[in-house]
């Protein structure tokens, strides 16, 4: 993928996240990381081509080349010795909407399905599968930003 191109797309996906952080929607995520643990919650993030290729442009540039599986369900971009989210800056739309109750709960659909519609549309534009499962779509991008 050419680097202009690539640039492109993540300030897009960069844009939509801008734009949730300025809706005024109660919010107090403080990185508790429980959202993390797919195990506990029964939930997996799902990404779009665009996030999963901000995520993995993320995840590089913290060093590591090669995601970890998420076989024991936490999250392959959670640091395991910290207990913190390598990307938290990048981290995905559905990890900024979550359903954290200490958070203050999920995002009622209504309130960001502009923004969704968003992101599926550069999926559409970047000939992205849907949303996927986080280490799948990350590991995918991964490979595509070689």
């Amino acid at each position: 993928m050419a680097r202009q191109r690539t640039n492109d797309i993540l300030a897009i996906v960069r844009a939509v996240y801008q734009e949730l952080t300025g809706r005024p929607v109660a919010r107090n995520c403080r990185e508790r990381t429980e959202c993390c643990q797919f195990q506990l919650t029964g939930r997996t993030p799902h990404l779009t081509k665009g996030e999963a290729l901000l995520a993995a442009k993320a995840f590089r540039a913290t060093g590591r080349r090669e995601l970890a599986d998420a076989a024991d369900g936490i999250c392959p971009l959670l640091n395991r010795l910290t207990g913190r989210c390598l990307i938290y800056v990048d981290r995905p739309f559905a990890c900024r909407t979550h359903f954290c109750a200490a958070a203050g709960g999920p995002y009622s659909r209504h309130e960001v399905i502009d923004l969704i519609r968003r992101l599926e549309d550069l999926d559409v534009l970047l000939q992205g599968d849907g949303p996927r499962k986080l280490f799948p779509a990350v590991s995918a991008a991964l490979d595509e930003l070689r």
